[in-house]
């Protein structure tokens, strides 16, 4: 055999050996697209009565309808507000029927908003497929009626994804959503704060609680807040601030006086799915009446994220925080008359985290802490509206002006929600848009769980307990910010911007150094942009994340002036 031919065979030798590896890895593929498919398949619960699905709402007018007893209306504070009661399986699909259009709106909103966030169509497919495979075991940690009652919701919901999932799939993947981005992307989507008050440290020694609950997907989905008032079959009445087909909880009271608000807590990446956080809190809120009831629910449940729950309790006359991670769990009490939360544990075992020690390090959780101890020193003993007016504060540590929408401060112009609660009254404060700005409207409880059926012109809220909106809506600052989201967003979509015009807008805000360095940096104006990154440095930053961003572009800018000249 000449070189030649020799040469020839050992390429087709070398040929098949590669398709055969290729071979082998393309059915590798195929069968792990398989399993996957496979495995994120979420079989209903079985409901043997399903008669349920026959019922019809009766419409009083456009926005008002009833089912029963059970009502759904569009208050004209611009809140939504539903009452519903029954069996878990005609719970959902009574809360289905009623608040559909909201049901279906919210998707449309959340997926669109996660299309920019994850704007790679292959990307989408593979992250569908790897929440699929990552929650296949969902089910197992979620109890049976919150099953029973997201199934019957499911009914209402739209058919336009069943490329993502099920409606069933959907829905109970939607109540993980924020573990799974704020575990697997340090996503801080959630970057809340809340707090307590009792004793000599409330005016009326009754205990008050606040939160302000900065869930931020975009504009679009704090639109269409829900109040909803639960009659459940088992367990105490509830109400919750929600958004169409989330039954979980964020913020909610019982007839107990029993509240629940979470915070999101430095987390590491988990490695199975577990009972999403809000489905804990749900389950609190259903069935605890006062802390240990809280807390013998929350340690039977295990979580794939930290948190923080703040439970305030009418029985006890205190407020104490629940802290939980998947491997440990805390309890922290002030031993004060009052307690503060932000992103990061306080409690003797979790505290202590190396997680925790950085988290406290580079966020901005702690600046938030000792603002918010700050303001609740200077307002003496609390009222309901001195909570609304700390909530509502913008600035930064002794009144600095830290710019508009600054992490740092306790209103970051974000929250999807404020809630102030008086647990032993049945009080509920809910803020109305845009965010918690607008008025807070005032909620008893007492009154709404006794109530028979409703009428179009019935008056849920009390509107003589209401607090009025923020006069900083009147100002010429509040103009100035939405000025600034403007200019912002043009940036983001990849628009050319008047870069003094945003300056201008929020001159105090780091980050608006920040975007008018990045934006100088895409047109290679290096020399302007490096200005701006230094001007950047030297305000009041969020994150040690984002000084590192600021410096590693500055030092980009030097070096590309220095190779110039």
């Amino acid at each position: 055999m000449t070189v030649e031919k020799k040469k020839r065979s050992g390429w087709r030798r070398l040929g098949r050996v590669l398709l055969y590896i290729i071979g082998v890895f393309l059915v590798l593929f195929i069968a792990l697209v398989v399993y996957l498919v496979i495995v994120s398949r979420m079989p209903p619960p079985a409901i043997a009565d399903q008669r349920a699905l026959q019922l019809k709402r009766t419409e009083l007018d456009s926005t008002c309808y009833t089912l029963g007893n059970n009502w759904f209306r569009k208050s004209n504070s611009g809140l939504y507000e539903m009452y519903v009661e029954g069996a878990p399986f005609e719970r959902g699909v009574i809360n289905g029927k009623l608040s559909g259009e909201l049901i279906r709106r919210q998707e449309d909103v959340f997926v669109a908003q996660f299309s920019k966030m994850v704007p790679s169509t292959f990307y989408l497919h593979f992250l569908k497929y790897f929440i699929g495979w990552f929650n296949r075991d969902l089910s197992d940690h979620v109890p049976e009626e919150f099953k029973e009652e997201i199934y019957g919701e499911s009914f209402s919901a739209s058919s336009n994804y069943d490329y993502i999932g099920t409606n069933y799939a959907r829905l109970m993947n939607y109540h993980a959503a924020h573990d799974i981005g704020h575990a697997l992307q340090g996503m801080m989507l959630v970057g809340c704060t809340s707090f307590g008050t009792w004793n000599d440290q409330s005016a009326d020694s009754n205990l008050i609680i606040g939160r302000n609950f900065d869930f931020y997907m975009g504009d679009d989905f704090a639109k269409e807040k829900m109040v909803v008032f639960y009659h459940p079959e088992k367990g105490h009445n509830f109400m919750f601030v929600t958004w169409g087909g989330f039954t979980g909880v964020v913020s909610g009271m019982n007839d107990k006086g029993l509240t629940v608000t979470i915070n999101a807590a430095k987390t590491s990446v988990p490695t199975a799915a577990a009972t999403p956080v809000s489905l804990v809190a749900r389950e609190i809120l259903q069935y605890a009446k006062n802390i240990q009831e809280a807390w013998d629910i929350a340690r039977k449940r295990k979580m794939f994220v930290s948190e923080s729950f703040l439970i305030g309790s009418a029985e006890d006359n205190k407020a104490v925080i629940i802290e939980k991670t998947p491997e440990g769990m805390d309890m922290y009490s002030s031993g004060k008359n009052f307690i503060t939360c932000t992103n990061h544990f306080q409690g003797d075992s979790l505290g202590s985290l190396t997680s925790n020690k950085l988290q406290i390090k580079e966020s901005a959780s702690e600046y938030r802490y000792e603002r918010l101890t700050e303001l609740m020193k200077k307002k003496g003993p609390n009222t309901v509206q001195n909570t609304v007016s700390i909530l509502r504060d913008r600035g930064g540590l002794h009144n600095a002006d830290i710019g508009m929408g600054n992490e740092k401060a306790i209103n970051q112009l974000i929250a999807h929600h404020s809630i102030v609660f008086e647990p032993k009254k049945g009080l509920v404060w809910v803020s109305t848009a845009p965010w918690q700005l607008g008025q807070f409207v005032a909620y008893d409880l007492n009154k709404i769980f006794s109530m028979h059926g409703l009428t179009s012109d019935h008056e849920v809220y009390d509107s003589a307990l209401n607090i009025a909106a923020d006069s900083f809506l009147l100002s010429k600052d509040y103009l100035a910010f939405n000025t600034y989201r403007k200019l912002r967003d043009e940036i983001k979509e990849g628009q050319e911007v008047n870069v003094s015009a945003l300056i201008a807008a929020n001159p105090a805000y780091y980050h608006t150094y920040v975007l008018a360095g990045d934006y100088e940096v895409k047109r290679k104006a290096y020399a302007v942009a490096k200005q701006y990154y230094e001007t950047a440095l030297t305000k009041v930053i969020a994150t040690k994340g984002e000084e590192d961003h600021i410096r590693k572009q500055l030092a980009l800018c030097k070096d590309k002036l220095k190779a110039k000249s």
